[in-house]
Parts: structure tokens; sequence; C-alpha cells
């Protein structure tokens, strides 16, 4: 868009009445001069830095601590203190994903209608109790069902944090704050590790319980102050948030006008948005590939014991689970932090699979420690490089409505996730050192990915050339739009505005 028609459109609300009955909240930033208003969005963005993306991040590496403790607490001895079998443990595994998988899309359309400094918070604390649960499990069953419950709650958290995201950051912003709240996985695996071996040398016995015990009990109960905490921090939406200043969520709306030409937060019915997700069948393709980039990084849920197979004592081996962690976590932040700048997804989301590839060739042909563990920090920061590019790619192309966007995240997030329901049993102990059907089927489903990702590029690279040569409109591309019209513009200058989007490749 030129500079001509953006000076227009921020000062012309003057001169163009809101429509009748309706309150035009960003006036303010309308009627700022450019350099003032370059200068308030540089203020707001260090605010929400501070305050949304610090917060949630915390939340996050609390949330992968609790979803998967059990992976290190299987080394502490839960299996054995329980009784179970490698398939039972499996079990344990996979049914949190279950309960995970069902609650997602229901509740990332509630969070929409709610305030997020209530009801993230809140999910949190819940989840904390019934992990802290988990440590005082006395068999399978019983934590069978406790993981369930906790995939159930914990359901909310990521798809919702992504959508909150989303809700105050442009699309030019998106993918590195994206990947900065994945990064509390990584840095959540990591720490699991170096928290389970302390835990392990100094706690195993205390008041008569086994270290695995205490890994669920100290984590959950952090989980739960952090809980308490945030929810005093975290913003709500740009049109609510009691901590900013009517000016400050001004900007924010109408810097969010400015990046898809529509508005954000719109007053059209969650059914509309709900129903434009499921009736666009890029949907479906994002669903499938995420679904692929989950089993590529499933080794994740038993990542201690394959590292277990290099031969070393339970200390050791949960210390070396932490340097593949923080390889993916730098590599996840500089991937997206160039998918931004260079305005790309596709080509940053096969370059860490082809990488993932040659990981698991490699642990699945050789038995050499030091070639091993290299396999298994490719594989690990492969598998997880991609992840939130993805996923902030499908918040990218399904901007508008954002009943659509919060769907359609929590619904590829939670096909995704389906995965991990069978890509549990990939990891017998029988087909320990090696795992060749677990590497051959992740190797697979990376190559699955890059064949995918390739073709969403080209549908969206098709979509833009027809939206510059005035063939179709961006509603027709989106597939849906807003139903709020942007206050204090006129029409002919809204309608540039919308029509100048184009899709992110």
């Amino acid at each position: 868009m030129s500079d001509k028609v953006k000076h227009s459109l921020q000062h012309d609300e003057e001169a163009v009445p809101t429509e009748k009955g309706m309150s035009n909240r960003v006036a303010a930033a309308q009627q700022m001069s450019a350099e003032e208003f370059a200068a308030a969005e540089k203020s707001l963005k260090r605010k929400l830095d501070a305050r949304l993306l610090l917060s949630v991040w915390i939340m996050f590496v609390m949330n992968y601590l609790d979803r998967n403790n059990i992976a290190a607490a299987k080394v502490a001895g839960i299996a054995k203190s329980l009784n179970m079998t490698s398939e039972q443990y499996a079990t344990a595994v996979a049914i949190l994903f279950a309960g995970y998988v069902l609650m997602q899309l229901p509740s990332n359309i509630f969070l929409a209608q709610m305030r997020p400094s209530w009801y993230l918070p809140g999910v949190m604390t819940i989840w904390g109790m019934l992990s802290a649960l988990v440590g005082v499990t006395h068999n399978a069953g019983g934590l069978y069902a406790l993981r369930f419950l906790l995939g159930f709650v914990e359901a909310a958290f990521y798809p919702g944090a992504l959508f909150l995201i989303s809700s105050w950051y442009r699309r030019d912003e998106m993918g590195v704050r994206s990947a900065f709240l994945f990064s509390g996985s990584q840095l959540g695996s990591a720490f699991s590790g170096l928290i389970a071996a302390g835990i392990e040398s100094g706690m195993n016995g205390v008041r008569g319980l086994e270290s695995w015990r205490w890994i669920f009990i100290i984590e959950s109960s952090a989980t739960v102050f952090i809980a308490i905490c945030a929810a005093f921090i975290l913003p709500d939406w740009p049109s609510n948030t009691r901590w900013l200043s009517p000016t400050e969520r001004a900007v924010a709306e109408w810097r969010l006008i400015a990046d898809a030409g529509q508005v954000d937060e719109d007053d059209g019915r969650w059914s509309y948005g709900f129903k434009r997700a499921l009736a666009d069948w890029r949907l479906y393709v994002f669903a499938l590939t995420f679904l692929c980039i989950q089993v590529s990084s499933a080794t994740s849920n038993f990542f201690p014991s394959v590292v277990q197979t290099l031969g070393f004592n339970r200390v050791n081996t949960l210390l070396l689970t932490v340097p593949p962690y923080i390889v993916a976590l730098l590599i996840s932040i500089g991937n997206n932090w160039s998918a931004d700048r260079l305005q790309n997804s596709s080509f940053h989301i096969i370059w860490p699979l082809a990488l993932a590839i040659v990981g698991f060739v490699i642990a699945a042909a050789s038995l050499n420690t030091g070639a091993r563990y290299f396999a298994m920090i490719a594989m690990v920061a492969g598998g997880h490089g991609s992840n939130a590019v993805l996923l902030a790619w499908v918040q990218k192309t399904m901007l508008r409505p954002r009943i659509k966007r919060a769907s359609a995240v929590a619904f590829v997030n939670a096909v995704g996730n389906l995965s991990q329901i069978f890509s549990s049993y990939l990891y017998p102990d029988d087909s320990a050192p090696r795992y060749v059907l677990a590497m051959s089927v992740n190797a697979a489903f990376s190559l699955a990915v890059i064949i995918l990702t390739l073709f969403m590029r080209t549908v969206l690279l098709r979509a833009n050339k027809r939206l510059a040569r005035g063939e179709t409109t961006v509603e027709q591309e989106m597939k849906g739009g807003s139903q709020a019209m942007v206050p204090g513009v006129t029409e002919e200058e809204r309608a540039i505005r919308r029509e100048d989007f184009r899709f992110i490749a």
C-alpha cells in the first residue's frame, strides 16, 4: 500500500463519520502523525512483550513440564513402582492426548468470548492440581484417569496462547513470537531433565516417597503459583485491556486493521467464523501437515529412554537430554525470526525437517555413541524447528474473521496431536537401541511434510496472482472476512486497504 493511502487512512477520521450507533475506538490512533504512531506502537510492543509474551512463555514451560514429566519419571522408576509394562506406560503417555484433542477447538471458541486473563490462569491452576495428584497415585488405572483429565484441561493453553498472540501482533511479528512461545516446550523439556536429575540424586526416599513422585509434586506446586501471578499480568483483548490507556488500546486495534485491512474484534456470530474455518479445504491440508510434523517430533515423549540407550547412568542420562532441546530452542527462534523477516513460511518448514530426516537415518543405522548423540540433536532440533512456523502460517493465512483464526489454529493443533496417541506405541522397550520402526516412520512423515508444504506454497502463490490480476477478491480467497466495518475511513479506502492483502507463502 502506498504511503499516500496510509496517510489518508490515518487522517481521514474527522472527515468521515462512523457508522450509526458505533463509537470509533481507534480515532486517537487515526489522528496521529506517522512518527507519533510509530513511537506509540513501539512502546505498546514493549509492554506486550514484557507482559503478554513473557507470561505465556513461562506458563508454557510449566505446561510442557507437567505434560511430559512422565518421560523423566520413567527413568526415575514410575513404571517399576506401579508395576507397568512398556505397553501400559505407552498407554499412559497416549491417553493424555485423547483428552487434549477433544477440548482444543471448544476451548478456543470459549476463549474468544471470555477474558484471557481469567481463563488461561484458571485452567493452569486446575492442571497443576491434577499433575500433583499423579505424584500420589498407586496404580496404572489412577494414572490413566489423571493423565486423561490433565490432557483435557491442558488443551486450552497452547492454541489459546497462540490465538491471544495473533490478536495483538501483526503477521510480520507473529512468527518469531509464536516461536518464542514454542521455545517454552524445548526449555520445559530441558528443565525436566535437569530438575529430574536433581530430584533423583537428592530426594529419592525423602518422607518415604520415590523420586518420581517428588517430580510431579514439586513441579505442579510451581505451576499453581505461576498461574495465580499470571492472572494479574496477562492482557485481555486490545479493546478491553485495563492496564492500557485508551490511546494505547486504539493503537493496538488500528495496527491490526492496517495489517489485514479488516477489523479483528468484530461482533459477528461465532458460528460464522467456525463454519468458515471448517468449509476452507486448506484447513485440512494444514492439519495433515501438522500431524506429520508431530509424528516427526514425537520422540520427545520417549527422549530420556532414547538417550538411555547410550549406556550412561540415570543422572547422566537425564542431563544429556538437555543440550538437544537447547539447540532446538535456538533453531526454532532463529528460524521463525527469519520467516517473519523474509515473509516466507514454506522454506522455513522444509529445511528443519530435512535435518530431522538425517538424524532419524543415523539413529536407525549406527551404534556409535557420538554419531547417535548427534542424531538425537538433529532429530529434536529438526522436528521442533518447524512446529511454530506452521502454526503461525495457519493464522497468517486464515486471518479473518478472528473466530475462524481461533478455530483453525485449535483444529490444526488438535489433529496434529492425534499423532501422539499412535506414535506412543512406536517405542517398545525391545526395539532399543536403534528403534528402527520409529525412526523409519518419523523419516517418512518428515518427507510428507516437505511435499505438503510445497503444495500449500503453490496454492497460496496462485491465489496471490489471482488477486494481483483482479480476478478474485480478498474475501473470496480468504473464504470469509470480518463482519465489522473499519471505522473512520471512506468506503473506497476500506476497499483499497482490504484488497492490498496478500498471502504469505
